[in-house]
């Protein structure tokens, strides 16, 4: 079933022309990746779909009643609203029918009238159907999942938090909405790696479709099933996953060159033929090939390099082979102890995955290193022969209120101005735009520039090389994937140290050759990659499952004995209680009985007395006596029986 097709799309802005020809269909189920390079129109195609941007040719066909969320990059929330509040906000309606039942329930204890009592059955079974009974579970399930306690989230205001955990929230708001279509647009932005693992998961378990804008390559290979890769103006269409679109891509790519060629040598060789007979004797051959030629639909070359960006890093100088000595460093935070006992060598040539939790303290052992902050204790020192260059996560560092041109030509001031041109030009910066301030920029062309400083990084005499030690702090976030492969292959080929935050598991795994993972205040320096640091992980969660499992297993088999034990103990207590009534009502059987024996006695003895025979009256009595005499008889039978009974249980 199809729930979404768009046949020949196109978006125009004024005269610049966004989107072209965009065809595709999205089936029930289906899990799309969307990529391309930054500004080649994956968020305007959003917009498009859910209806917010018309287009400007073309058609878009929506299945009838299609829920469709959408994840933004703009997360705004109420005034005063709770973190719990935001997640639930697609529930607000059930919520306020949640309380309305509750008012309804309360007001039936004074009118039970059949009108009141229909309302209250008719919301309730709406209550029910819409999931009422469900929808606090899912969010909290949700919430736990993204790193928040669904419980303290009740009481946590959202305006306390930072800029990545209202993504987290906002995230959780459009994850739990009941939806058919959900648009997610850099979901992974400002999660950790545990929590992209586990968003994973849940994408994969979800029964939704999903289209998915990202740049986080591994995560797009553990979800999607289709690729849509926006390029030249307008998109192809991909199935499989993103992997397989890797393949497929320049595999068409090389096939588009192929016919390209193959058309401009036939160009060629008819242009040729044209130019020699237009005026001979075979001028009326040559003017119909110049018509035909004329008509040919021309091939395009396949996308080249064009936009993207050229980043090549060279050490400078090459620097001591000890880098970073660290020993007994300890960082604080207010009363928070972020990093603890931490000692390490870095040499030359490493380059160290540095990963954990968000806000565990990352980032401020990374300014530490750069020495923009102070050890509060241990020493933490960099080589003499070091120069250091700092990527920060939020590009603070790229001067907002100067233009490109000068914040280049500050550390160059020696480069005329083609010089500095060539440079921005090499990360897609061109013409007049080198003209323009920082703070215009967007996320993805301020993390462009702060790579082109990067390169820069070396002592000014050094041209385009750069310092001996780099520090990335999330350097993926505002890339596209196009340029984090340059990046890749640039910190590949580089010759110095490289220490790297991220979150990006395809960039950790191709490079790092150590590991530093920070948890709980302490950081394990693995000496492995993260493909190993990650296999040695699983091993370690899963040994660590089964001492739980095996735990939890004694647990209950210790809870089942104290259990026996306790029943066999009441059951004791009950046997006991048991005896102890025995005891007690054969005593009193033991009592009767001798009432009764002695009454037998006395009505035996009255019976064999020859006096009671001599009158009529003593006659009448001797009768009386004997149905007595047998009465009692009959009931000290019974106790004789009940005597019996309660002595097997006295024992």
């Amino acid at each position: 079933m199809s729930l979404v097709s768009l046949g020949g799309v196109g978006v125009d802005f004024g005269a610049t022309r966004i989107l072209d020809d965009v065809t595709f269909t999205v089936g029930a189920g289906e899990r799309w990746g969307i990529v391309g390079r930054n500004g080649t129109g994956k968020t305007t195609l959003f917009k498009v779909i859910t209806g917010e941007l018309p287009p400007t040719r073309g058609s878009v066909a929506r299945l009838s009643g299609l829920r469709v969320t959408v994840l933004d990059q703009h997360r705004e929330f109420a005034e005063g609203t709770t973190v719990w509040e935001a997640a639930a906000t697609p529930f607000a309606d059930l919520i306020a029918l949640e309380q309305s039942l509750a008012e309804q329930a309360a007001a039936l204890a004074t009118d039970a009238s059949d009108a009141a009592l229909a309302r209250y059955d008719r919301d309730l079974e709406r209550f029910g159907r819409e999931g009422g009974y469900t929808f606090r579970a899912r969010v909290d399930a949700v919430l736990h999942g993204l790193g928040f306690d669904p419980a303290a989230a009740k009481e946590l205001p959202v305006a306390r938090l930072s800029g990545g955990e209202r993504g987290r929230v906002a995230l959780a708001r459009q994850l739990v909405a009941p939806a058919d279509l959900l648009l997610l647009d850099e979901p992974t932005n400002h999660l950790d790696l545990d929590t992209t693992r586990w968003l994973e998961e849940y994408l994969r378990t979800l029964d939704a479709t999903i289209l998915l804008i990202s740049h986080d390559r591994a995560f797009l290979e553990a979800v999607v099933d289709h690729v849509l890769h926006l390029e030249g103006g307008t998109a192809a269409v991909y199935t499989g996953s993103y992997s397989s679109f890797v393949v497929q891509r320049e595999e068409r790519r090389l096939a588009q060159q192929r016919a390209y060629e193959q058309q401009q040598k036939k160009i060629a060789a008819e242009e040729e033929y044209i130019r020699r007979n237009i005026a001979g004797q075979n001028s009326r051959q040559a003017k119909g090939r110049r018509t035909r030629l004329a008509r040919l639909p021309r091939l395009a070359p396949p996308p080249g390099e064009e936009g993207v960006m050229a980043l090549r890093l060279e050490a400078a100088e090459r620097g001591g082979d000890q880098v970073v000595v660290a020993e007994q460093v300890r960082l604080v935070v207010g009363d928070r102890v972020l990093v603890d006992e931490f000692s390490t060598r870095v040499t030359r040539g490493d380059v160290i995955g540095f990963v954990g939790p968000n806000g565990a303290g990352k980032s401020t052992l990374l300014r530490a290193l750069t020495g923009e902050r102070r050890v509060d204790g241990g020493s933490l020192r960099v080589g003499d022969s070091i120069s250091v260059a700092y990527y920060r996560q939020d590009l603070s560092h790229i001067p907002t209120d100067r233009t490109l041109f000068d914040i280049v030509h500050d550390l160059r001031p020696h480069w005329d101005r083609g010089q500095v041109q060539a440079h921005l030009g090499r990360f897609g910066f061109s013409g007049d735009e080198v003209l323009r301030r920082a703070g215009s920029l967007s996320g993805g062309e301020r993390a462009r520039v702060a790579l082109a400083l990067m390169m820069l990084s070396g002592p000014r005499e050094a041209g385009t090389k750069c310092a001996n030690l780099l520090i990335f702090d999330e350097p993926t976030n505002h890339l596209d994937v196009e340029s984090i492969e340059v990046l890749e292959e640039a910190i590949e080929g580089y010759d110095g140290t490289v220490i790297l935050v991220s979150h990006d598991r395809a960039l950790l795994s191709a490079l790092t050759t150590r590991i530093w993972a920070l948890e709980g205040g302490r950081i394990v320096d693995f000496p492995g990659g993260f493909d190993e640091w990650e296999a040695a992980r699983r091993e370690r969660e899963a040994a660590a499952a089964a001492r739980a499992a095996e735990e939890e297993a004694r647990r209950r088999e210790a809870e089942r004995a104290r259990q026996r034990s306790k029943q066999d103990e009441a059951a004791r207590r009950a046997r006991r209680e048991e005896e102890r009534a025995a005891r007690r009502a054969l005593e009193s059987i033991e009592a009767r009985i001798a009432e009764l024996e002695a009454r037998v006695g006395e009505l035996t003895g009255e019976l064999e007395d020859p006096r009671l025979y001599e009158t009529p009256e003593g006659a009448l009595r001797a009768h009386a006596l004997q149905a007595e005499l047998q009465s009692v008889q009959r009931e000290l039978e019974a106790e004789l029986a009940k005597w019996e009974a309660a002595a097997e249980l006295v024992g």
